[in-house]
């Protein structure tokens, strides 16, 4: 889909990838943390350039990990004590986090993307919170899912109890959540659901059809590709506590080596580290913010937690 400003201003849910800053709702935050600072004193956001071969220069707010943690009254106890014991795990300040930082991208980029575990688990409460954020009206947010959007409280996550759920998710978000492309200025973002570290050759073969287009790619997904440095920032992040901890590093390092016949994500990595028309990764799920080269044409960058009120603010020419 190739759209211009004024498309993503009037174009709504019918896209995937970003929105334009234009339509977010103005947020005033109630300053709960540091609350003599300013609104926007408390987001820590750091700055790239990405030099994509842009039509016309934009910015964008890229942010990741925003973990709400809402439930109603009267949904099942075990959905309301998660939502209780997850909250004090991540601040309870998420909307707030979330808010800020779409108010500070109304005033200051062209359009947002966000990769991924905007909730942290599955409730109707949070579903309605996808709604409100992701596409439901004038407030449309749109990017790509991370692995707690799946979570609904089995004991271990795999490809198979994604399976699960897989409707109920894609039901809460106005696009195409295994696979979208955007164009914008020339450049083609491409969002995809690497949950758990893995693609499919249906992605695989959608995104070599975009490849064919011959235009710039931002390849935006949940889950890294690890790279050395990025690796090495995620442990070092993870294990200063408990190593137990490392959110199954090895899943997303080596997992898709665990089946010898599965090389469907191995053989993508590849290809997508030989492709020049690569121009960028754009991920999350660690909770740290780093950067890496991943190919000769393209730089990783994975953003910290938006629940920590981060984000980063990419420049793209």
């Amino acid at each position: 889909m190739d759209l211009s400003r004024r498309d993503f201003m009037l174009g709504g849910a019918a896209f995937g990838g970003l929105v334009a800053t234009a339509g977010l709702p103005a947020f005033a935050g109630d300053r709960r943390l540091f609350p003599r600072r300013g609104q926007f004193e408390r987001l820590s956001i750091v700055s790239w350039r990405v030099k994509a071969g842009a039509t016309k220069p934009f910015t964008i707010l890229h942010i990741s990990d925003t973990h709400l943690t809402a439930a109603y009254p009267d949904e099942l106890l075990d959905v309301r004590n998660r939502a209780k014991n997850r909250s004090k795990t991540f601040g309870g300040l998420q909307e707030e986090a979330l808010r800020d930082s779409l108010a500070w991208a109304k005033k200051h980029v062209d359009y947002v993307v966000h990769t991924g575990d905007m909730i942290d688990f599955q409730s109707r409460a949070n579903f309605d919170l996808v709604r409100k954020y992701y596409g439901e009206g004038d407030a449309a947010m749109l990017g790509s899912l991370g692995n707690h959007e799946y979570y609904h409280g089995q004991k271990k996550e795999t490809e198979e109890t994604k399976g699960e759920t897989r409707e109920l998710v894609s039901a809460a978000f106005p696009f195409d959540t295994s696979f979208q492309s955007t164009v914008v200025n020339g450049v083609n973002f491409v969002t995809l659901d690497n949950v758990y570290g893995a693609v499919t050759e249906r992605q695989v073969e959608r995104f070599t059809a975009e490849v064919e287009r011959g235009l710039p790619i931002v390849l935006c997904m949940h889950c890294p590709i690890m790279t050395e440095n990025i690796n090495r920032a995620a442990r070092r992040y993870w294990q200063k506590d408990d190593p137990k901890r490392v959110p199954d590093m090895e899943n997303y390092v080596r997992g898709y080596k665990r089946d010898g016949k599965r090389t469907v994500t191995k053989e993508f990595y590849a290809y997508l580290e030989a492709q020049p028309l690569l121009k960028a990764v754009l991920a999350g799920h660690i909770h740290v913010t780093v950067a890496d080269r991943f190919s000769p044409t393209a730089i990783e960058y994975v953003v910290g937690g938006n629940f920590l009120f981060h984000g980063q603010e990419i420049t793209i020419s």
